[in-house]
């Protein structure tokens, strides 16, 4: 026989909602057994004020539009006793909330008043008339848990009493969906303190924590001999078959953008920092650590380029740097300072060409100014500064005297441009480049191990300065930038071309082809050579080819323009091997007299990007140079010719001298020039990113919402840097360590007449030394 089961009233309905809905809040209570003292006088005050408000209650005077029914009064009565019975048990000395011991709250009272009121359908009436009027109840009724239980109480009563009501089930389900029980969840989550984003973490393995000892050993191991490309390799094979893995199990949910396209190192990086942050760790920085560098509160950064020669020098890092700083005022977007070496005037004599002297700075920037403005065609806004300097006969190039770093003002000390930086620190006694400064990035202009190798015992030399130039770039830049392969392979290093073309010589370019396109003959002049006359400069290597392949190139002649310290021996040489070269003095490439030369020939292997290649084809010659990674900018313009061999240098000539050179097209115009060259700079040196940042930061953790890549941790590669910079400034305060190593006598510190010349303190002065 089957049972006959009765319909539910809206009375037993009711009643089930808040049974369970109760039922729900006491299981919360168990959650809130490991909350702080201060949750738990919080919950006493807010009781205690609760308890007043109810005692007040018969005191208060019905008024003409408020009125207490006797069920009110009865209701709360029943209310009264477990609230104080809560109370005394929350205010107990010996309350204690130890996992062991086990409170047991009774809330069947409360329960029962408000249901046995809900199935007389008093409570419904009992909340109109007593909150008709909030403001006669001011803080009570504005408490936020109250208003909110007592919204969601109408939004019940309200459903319940719908013809449309779902069944209990869908109610109670809707109210355990409810955004009230979301927000009570996450309340009571709060309350407990547990940290999400601890959840999901996996601990480090040792395959992880050996590769992330590989990666932070790349500094040292660098030093004794194991490129960077091996460490890589080493940490791509304990950890790349498991890289999506547990990248993905470290970033937030959902962010998986950051696996594609990052390397292995700066994915271990964030897995790294990931498991670190889920433990609360938080690196502070180390003994190495500084925290002295500029702040940029004025809106405009300023950029400071520092050199290693001058004009009237006319030397590629006298006159690269120079059209750097003014192309990169010319954007208004930075400050800019051009820092260069100031040489008393017996120095002078020995450096600049025709005897041309300066009695004083100022005279000299004049001359700056003026050579450069008259080339780039509008007015520079720049400052020029100078620091001590002396000339070394021996390495035949200027040397810093003293600190450079104290001659840029620490209002000022934000990017710094190094140019030639292992140059600059070679013998560098002063305060580390990235201490003072928030981004530095140096410029590689000579392949110093090539010179080095031609000179006696140069192979053992050449290996003790490529590890002197690891050393001294690592500690002082941030980023290195290398013209081209031929140099050596630095730390934090990069291969691109940042160097442009005095517009003089595009248009020159120009100007010949417009001339050509109208019929003329401007190429009446055949092959010439223009260059600083020493061997190293490819001198040995032109006259080895022409010798080898007289016979081949019967009836050419060439024309070979330069000054230097070799000249005699160069010029010596060719005539005992009966050469038909002519050797002339040297003079400025864009001079009328080179116009009509149709070949320039360059077979140098020393040079890291020829200047004069470039001006070649910009003025629209055919040039013919080795195929050499120095030369590797120019191989895609089609008038450079490129040869493996010396049978094939024998062809490209005679290509060169029977054929006529292409004009060159606006985008290969555009290509050689200082506006190109500037915008790969900035791109490829990062300066884009510093410029656009407010402090300088790391734009990709914006995107790793609560994961910090590489601040979070010690940073062994840091902490290498540091002590590299630490070991360097105590060797070169040693004069015989200075003499030892080649530096010029008197360096560590400028002399007598540089105070006189720039008016600077005297050095014992500026950086007293105190004793007893």
């Amino acid at each position: 026989m089957m049972n006959f089961k009765p319909p539910e009233t809206k009375t037993t309905t009711s009643s089930s909602t808040a049974e369970k809905a109760f039922s729900l809040i006491s299981k919360g209570w168990e959650e809130v057994r490991s909350s702080a003292d201060a949750d738990l006088q919080l919950i006493r005050n807010r009781a205690k004020e609760l308890e007043n408000f109810l005692n007040s209650v018969p005191t208060i005077t019905a008024t003409a539009t408020t009125t207490i029914t006797p069920g009110e009064i009865d209701f709360v009565k029943k209310l009264r006793p477990k609230l104080s019975e809560i109370r005394r048990v929350y205010s107990s000395p010996d309350f204690n909330w130890a996992p062991k011991g086990k409170l047991r709250i009774d809330l069947s009272g409360i329960k029962n008043a408000i249901v046995t009121e809900t199935e007389d359908e008093k409570l419904g009436k009992w909340r109109r008339e007593r909150f008709k009027d909030e403001r006669q109840f001011g803080e009570l009724s504005n408490w936020e848990p109250i208003r909110a239980f007592r919204n969601r109480l109408r939004e019940m009563e309200v459903e319940i009493r719908s013809p449309n009501s779902s069944s209990p089930v869908e109610i109670f389900e809707g109210i355990k969906n409810s955004e009230f029980m979301e927000k009570v969840k996450s309340s009571f989550k709060s309350i407990c303190k547990e940290p999400e984003e601890s959840k999901g973490v996996p601990p480090l393995d040792v395959p992880e924590l050996l590769a992330y000892l590989v990666r932070q050993s790349s500094p040292f191991l660098d030093q004794i001999g194991i490129r960077r490309d091996i460490s890589d390799k080493i940490v791509e094979s304990l950890c790349g078959k498991r890289r999506n893995k547990l990248l993905l199990r470290a970033l937030p949910e959902g962010d998986s953008s950051l696996i594609e396209g990052d390397n292995m190192n700066d994915e271990l990086e964030l897995r790294i920092a990931s498991v670190l942050q889920s433990t609360g760790h938080h690196y502070e920085g180390g003994f190495w650590s500084n925290s002295t560098k500029q702040n940029i509160s004025d809106g405009k950064r300023h950029v400071a380029i520092v050199t290693t020669a001058s004009l009237p020098w006319m030397t590629g890092t006298a006159v690269n740097p120079l059209f750097r700083a003014a192309y990169l005022a010319k954007s208004e977007r930075q400050n800019v300072t051009l820092l260069v070496p100031w040489l008393c005037k017996s120095d002078q004599e020995l450096v600049y060409p025709n005897n041309l002297t300066f009695s004083s700075p100022e005279e000299q920037e004049l001359y700056i100014r003026n050579w450069l403005e008259e080339r780039v065609g509008f007015k520079t806004d720049f400052k020029i500064s100078f620091y001590p300097g002396k000339f070394s006969k021996e390495r035949r190039s200027i040397l810093p005297a003293g600190d450079t770093t104290q001659f840029i003002p620490s209002r000022d000390a934000d990017i710094a441009i190094l140019e030639e930086p292992e140059h600059l620190n070679w013998y560098h006694h002063g305060k580390r480049w990235t201490d003072k400064f928030n981004h530095v990035v140096g410029i590689v202009h000579t392949n110093y191990l090539e010179y080095i190798k031609r000179e006696k015992n140069g192979a053992l030399q050449a290996f003790l300065v490529k590890h002197v130039n690891n050393w001294v770039t690592r500690a002082h830049c941030d980023k290195v930038l290398r013209l081209s392969a031929a140099t050596q392979d630095l730390p934090r290093s990069v291969v691109c071309n940042v160097h442009g073309v005095n517009p003089k010589f595009l248009k020159i370019g120009e100007k010949m082809a417009a001339e050509r396109q109208s019929g003329q003959q401007v190429f009446s002049k055949g092959a010439y050579f223009l260059g600083k006359m020493v061997w190293a400069k490819g001198y040995r290597e032109l006259i080895d080819l022409l010798a080898k392949h007289k016979s081949d190139l019967d009836g050419f002649n060439m024309d070979v323009f330069g000054n230097g310290e070799d000249a005699h021996e160069v010029q010596t040489t060719a005539r005992t091997l009966n050469l038909n070269v002519n050797f002339m003095k040297g003079r400025d490439h864009a001079d009328d007299s080179l116009h009509s030369y149709k070949v320039f020939i360059n077979p140098s292997i020393s040079d890291v990007l020829c200047t004069a290649t470039a001006e070649a084809l910009a003025m629209g010659k055919f040039v013919v140079c080795a195929d050499h990674p120095s030369n590797e900018f120019f191989q895609a313009f089609p008038n450079c010719l490129t040869y493996k061999t010396s049978e094939d240098f024998v062809e490209k000539v005679k290509e060169a001298m029977t054929g006529e050179p292409q004009p060159l097209t606006p985008e290969e115009q555009y290509k050689l020039s200082w506006e190109a060259a500037t915008q790969r700079f900035i791109k490829y040196s990062d300066l884009d990113k510093v410029l656009t940042s407010e402090k300088g930061g790391d734009r990709r953790k914006s995107r790793i919402k609560g994961i910090g890549k590489s601040v979070s941790m010690p940073n062994l590669g840091g902490m290498v840097d540091g002590s590299l910079a630490f070991a360097q400034y105590c060797l070169t305060g040693n004069e015989f360590v200075r003499w030892c190593s080649g530096a010029t006598p008197g360096t560590r510190d400028y002399d007598k007449q540089h105070c006189e010349d720039l008016n600077l303190l005297p050095p014992q002065v500026e950086n007293p030394i105190y004793g007893w």
